[in-house]
């Protein structure tokens, strides 16, 4: 922990060395929770895979009119909505969500579905996986 602060430290005072500080009065970091949950959008627990795990960053665009085929993902995937909206529909449910800019998702695990572009602009999200070293990510329905 002492370490964690020690680098924080060390970085703002880079950032005021190089002339990009704060204006005066202003915090140095702001933090803004964007989201919180203990479970999927379905409403299942998120647990990540025992043992050793990497984690991935992606940013994913996808165009106007594009439908994803179903697919499932195995492990904990998340993502955040940077642009675009994304319809996303659970097969086992017929549950559809729509998630717009500033919208977090908390993908469903080992459920089958799909999402849908049907907006005018290209949906981008930076989706963050994590699984097993080696593992797939998604599954697509064959």
């Amino acid at each position: 922990m002492a370490h964690r602060s020690i680098v924080i430290s060390l970085g703002i005072a880079a950032l005021i060395a190089s002339g990009i500080a704060p204006a005066q009065g202003e915090p140095p970091v702001v933090v803004k929770p964007i989201a919180s949950s203990t479970t999927t959008a379905s409403g299942q627990p998120i647990r990540f895979p025992p043992g050793d795990a990497r984690v991935t960053f992606s940013e994913y665009v996808i165009a106007p009119g594009a439908r994803l085929p179903a697919h499932k993902h195995p492990y904990p995937r998340f993502a955040y909505v940077l642009a675009g909206t994304l319809s996303v529909t659970v097969e086992a449910t017929a549950q559809t969500l729509t998630y717009k800019p500033g919208d977090a998702i908390f993908e469903v695990i080992d459920q089958w579905h799909f999402a849908v572009n049907d907006g005018p602009e290209a949906v981008r999200l930076l989706v963050v996986d994590t699984l097993p070293d080696g593992a797939t990510s998604t599954i697509i329905k064959q």
